[in-house]
Parts: C-alpha cells; structure tokens; sequence
C-alpha cells in the first residue's frame, strides 16, 4: 500500500482540490466533469485540447493507480451489470438536469460559496442518500 488507509481520503481530497484550484486559477475553467464531457460534444477546435488533457489524466490517473496499488481498486461490479449501466445514465441526467455533478457544484461551486450549489448539492446528498436507503434493498434483495 503506498499511502496508510487514514490519509487515503485526506491526501484525495487535497490532490482533488489542488487540480480543481490549478484549473480555475490557470485557465478560469471549472473542474465539472459533466460539463467538460458534454463540452466535447459541440466544442469549438481550440476547446477541445484541454478537455481531451483532463479526461485523458482522469483515465491516466486510474491506470497509475491500477499498476501501483490494484488492491485500491475494487474488482467486479457491485450490482448486475444493466443495473450499473442504467444508473450511470440516471446520473448523468441528473448531472444535465441539475447543470452540474458533484465535482462542478461539490467542490468547484462550494469553493466559490456559490448558494446555487449549496442547493444543488444539499439535493443530490439527500437524493442519493434517500435512492440508497429505498432502491438498494429493493434492486438487490437487501445487500449491502
């Protein structure tokens, strides 16, 4: 294990806001990954360069983590793979309906003391929550 099991998350959530920080001081851009996928789509020529950069260090960022601590990741998925598939796509209409996911207004937007997204992530906290506690044991037959 590279890092103890406690500073895990501390040492994420810094490198998380550190990249956010770099990317709003650097470029004025926020760090929403929904906004920056769905900017792909119908970007001018000369947008698309850093988008493609930072979904590439995403994915880059994963396969480091991959080779250096597998055990990190978890394996296999946690519920049948249709079910996966459909919530992905529920989140990323959430994330299109809500303008913004949980990086652009969780921690972008609440870095800014934007009230929008105080509100915007006080409802999908609580919606995911309330999702969690009904439709898990319903779609899964009370696993956890």
């Amino acid at each position: 294990m590279l890092v103890s099991p406690l500073l895990s998350p501390l040492l994420g959530g810094v490198l998380i806001g550190l990249s956010a920080l770099l990317l709003l001081g650097l470029s004025g851009r926020i760090a929403g990954v929904s906004g920056i996928v769905g900017g792909l789509v119908n970007a001018p020529a000369g947008d698309r360069g850093w988008r493609l950069a930072f979904l590439g260090g995403l994915l880059l960022g994963g396969l480091l983590l991959l080779r250096l601590a597998p055990s990190a990741l978890p394996h296999g998925l946690p519920a049948p793979w249709p079910l996966v598939v459909s919530a992905g796509l529920l989140v990323g209409y959430g994330a299109r309906a809500g303008n913004g996911c949980t990086s652009g207004h969780g921690v972008c937007g609440l870095g800014r003391r934007s009230p929008r997204s105080l509100a915007a992530v006080l409802v999908f906290m609580t919606t995911g929550a309330l999702a969690a506690q009904v439709l898990r044991p319903l779609l899964l037959g009370g696993a956890s």
